[in-house]
């Protein structure tokens, strides 16, 4: 029943993009795109490249916590690769199916890739809790005349979503329970600098996004109004399902600030952050893929030639 309804909401969603995308100005989205210079287009993408990596380096604080000892290389390349592939097709292929595979066949055990995959997830969202929190706390999120929750009490959750990020580094420093179980799945409590260099680490991530996506947009939109805006899309579009949250973002910065920048050029914004964000790692992550699989290769060979 789940995927039927699944396949129902998505193709909802795509009839009323495809509704959407008739009235957009393409000739003026196709005016800014060329109105970008090369230095702006080489700085996006040297912060698409620093996010990608820092967010690759959450993996390498997962081989901290399991305990595994691959080289700081390879797994760098698998944390690349997952999420180049988790922006395109979705957790599920990305997050998952590929940091499974990808550790496996460079010799993980299921034990320490679960425990890699968990601290990766909790990582990235613990940093955008401290920081959408903020924004919301600060009231620096434009709100679209439909949305039901008042300027008051969008402040409210930001308050609540900020003590969950900070009672976790608490929690990861004060603790004298460092084990736990959940759903018949142990769990390891990290330590203090761990649990902080989680949420650091995080944080820094989402602000390159948001910077990456600002550097893009009409100079009339602040920075932390842009920045707000792109983390609440962030989230937004994942209950939806659709890979990199297609069409779903550009909803969300239209309604919200579609009063304040032309809706041409904040198109045009997030189609040139889309191919530098998105399309060019994954071409990039496409390559190191077959060099860590043929990796995997080398070493299932040298194992069988001991035995």
């Amino acid at each position: 029943m789940w995927p039927a309804v699944g396949l129902a909401f998505f193709l909802l969603v795509a009839w009323l993009l495809s509704d959407y995308a008739k009235t957009i100005d393409w000739d003026g989205v196709g005016r800014a795109l060329a109105g970008y210079s090369a230095l702006t287009l080489v700085a996006a993408a040297g912060l698409a490249a620093l996010s990608h990596l820092t967010y690759a380096s959450y993996d390498l604080l997962g081989r901290a916590y399991a305990g595994h000892d691959l080289p700081a290389r390879q797994v760098l390349g698998v944390g690349l690769v997952s999420y180049a592939f988790n922006l395109n097709l979705g957790s599920l292929v990305g997050g998952f199916g590929f940091r499974m595979r990808l550790y496996h066949r460079l010799g993980l055990r299921a034990a320490p890739i679960g425990h890699v995959i968990v601290l990766s997830l909790v990582t990235n969202w613990s940093g955008w809790l401290l920081l959408a929190g903020t924004a919301f706390a600060a009231r620096q999120v434009p709100l679209p005349d439909s949305f039901a929750l008042t300027a008051l009490g969008l402040q409210a959750l930001g308050v609540a979503m900020l003590t969950i990020p900070l009672g976790y580094i608490a929690l990861c420093y004060r603790s004298r329970r460092r084990g736990w179980l959940w759903r018949g799945y142990a769990f390891r409590l990290p330590s203090g600098p761990m649990g902080l260099a989680q949420v650091a680490l995080s944080s820094f991530n989402w602000l390159l996004i948001g910077t990456l996506v600002w550097l893009l947009m009409p100079r009339e939109l602040g920075y932390g109004t842009v920045v707000a805006t792109q983390l609440s899309a962030a989230m937004l579009a994942v209950p939806t399902h659709i890979p990199g949250g297609l069409g779903v973002i550009e909803a969300i910065f239209v309604a919200s600030l579609g009063s304040a920048a032309a809706q041409s050029e904040m198109i045009a914004a997030l189609l040139a952050y889309r191919a530098v964000y998105y399309l060019l790692p994954l071409a990039f992550a496409a390559v190191l893929y077959f060099s860590l699989e043929a990796a995997g290769r080398a070493r299932r060979r040298s194992a069988e030639s001991l035995v």
